[in-house]
């Protein structure tokens, strides 16, 4: 099989779609979009999807790449979470256990995937009996926290991101819990870079919900802009502490975003990586 899977949770946010099934429809081998049959999220709320977007689709899908699957996703009695974490299981499934499993949000554009796709063919050998040597396979994500006139606050640090796995056990989203590769690549994240409604219903319908103080974490987020950013701290949804401060990179579209990181050293050093990989052979070695 040896195949580069990859899946996107179709949900509220799919227009977001068009700035990231491009950056990866070139090496991917089959691109599945997972969509509730019903149209509701894992807490239970409506959502629609335009006809337009599947107009969309058809047209850019040129090399026949893109499987819509479509299946019950909100199971009443399950948390958002344990709803999420079902989700990803079946969409693996259909994805196909033997292949790399690249499982990607609506709003997490890859800088450059082909590097990633390069990095994860190079690790054929942990296709082959996968569920003896189980790896989650981890690029960085810039994190963007607000959009502003010009440009884009995120978080100062490039965090790791379960993007990938060859033996998709997951226990809390995308995480699976097993031994990590890093690789040195990295993907934007629109994340919280939201309308202020459109950021509550976020909050209110995804995997987290029940983790957030929301109330708190809205006030800090309107009252932030490019003249006070530097003056404040603690800004992740859950640990406020694990985004400690923000800073400012130019630019409105993917394209200018990318080159902005990269100017203003948003890539970990070629040592972080190299030293992370060996901290995780040996946390991993013996068990």
């Amino acid at each position: 099989m040896s195949k580069i899977q990859v899946g996107f949770l179709v949900s509220y946010d799919y227009e977001l779609l068009k700035h990231a099934i491009p950056r990866v429809y070139e090496e991917a081998d089959t691109i599945f979009l997972a969509i509730d049959e019903n149209r509701t999220t894992w807490k239970g709320a409506p959502f629609t999807i335009e006809a337009s977007f599947f107009e969309w689709i058809e047209t850019i899908d040129t090399q026949k790449k893109i499987t819509i699957y479509e299946d019950n996703f909100y199971v009443p009695e399950l948390s958002t979470m344990e709803c999420e974490v079902r989700e990803r299981k079946m969409l693996s499934e259909k994805m196909g256990i033997g292949n790399w499993l690249v499982q990607l949000d609506a709003d997490e554009y890859f800088i450059d995937f082909k590097s990633f796709v390069d990095f994860l063919k190079s690790k054929k050998h942990l296709l082959k009996h996968p569920e003896k040597t189980p790896v989650e396979v981890s690029p960085f994500l810039v994190n963007i926290y607000k959009k502003l006139e010009g440009g884009v606050l995120v978080v100062d640090k490039a965090t790791k991101i379960r993007a990938a796995t060859n033996y998709p056990d997951y226990k809390v989203g995308r995480k699976t819990k097993q031994r990590t590769l890093y690789h040195n690549s990295l993907i934007l994240h629109e994340c919280l870079s939201r309308t202020r409604e459109e950021l509550e219903f976020k909050l209110d319908n995804w995997g987290h919900d029940a983790d957030i103080d929301k109330e708190a974490f809205l006030e800090k987020w309107e009252s932030v802009n490019e003249t006070n950013y530097m003056t404040m701290q603690d800004f992740f949804y859950l640990e406020p502490s694990s985004w400690k401060t923000l800073k400012y990179l130019k630019g409105t579209t993917v394209e200018e975003l990318s080159k902005s990181a990269k100017e203003e050293g948003m890539y970990h050093s070629a040592l972080y990586v190299f030293f992370k990989n060996i901290g995780q052979s040996f946390k991993y070695l013996f068990k």
